[in-house]
């Protein structure tokens, strides 16, 4: 647990420089591994979960970040942006890991930290790209993600 604490932390910290305004492309590839990240562990920890309010939140998370991946690579597509296939990060595959090594409700504590971290710098990422990005179809997309992932982060309050 010590180790899945650290990690999320480093996420937390990493933040900020996630912040800086990417290209698009750099944009697509971070909120599609993002997304990635959100569904995976989602699913995992439905594999598992007894505690109703994590499963709801899960399959949440499921639905709503299958649906800002789509909305992505249409405004990539307009863009005239190739989007990548997603693939995790570094980071993410270790968080993954951690959760999948974890049970019961250990694994819902460690997957409800994950959450916190990964959606305060999925934040961060969506409001700068939204601010500052130079595609116009992309910037408007992750404009209409910020304040989804904001209702994320204040449901994650309460659990």
């Amino acid at each position: 647990m010590k180790t899945l604490l650290f990690l999320a932390s480093t996420l937390v910290v990493a933040a900020p420089a996630a912040a800086q305004v990417m290209t698009p492309t750099e944009f697509v590839a971070t909120a599609g591994a993002s997304d990635l990240y959100e569904r995976t562990s989602s699913q995992i920890v439905l594999e598992s979960t007894k505690d109703p309010k994590v499963r709801s939140f899960a399959q949440m998370m499921i639905a709503h970040h299958a649906k800002s991946t789509a909305d992505v690579k249409a405004a990539a597509a307009k863009s005239r942006v190739k989007a990548p296939s997603p693939h995790l990060n570094p980071l993410q595959t270790e968080l993954v890991a951690q959760l999948r090594a974890e049970a019961g409700p250990a694994r819902d504590m460690a997957y409800v930290a994950q959450q916190k971290a990964s959606h305060n710098q999925a934040l961060n990422v969506q409001q700068a790209y939204a601010a500052e990005g130079t595609a116009p179809a992309l910037k408007t997309a992750a404009g209409a993600i910020v304040p989804v992932v904001q209702q994320h982060i204040e449901m994650l309050k309460s659990m």
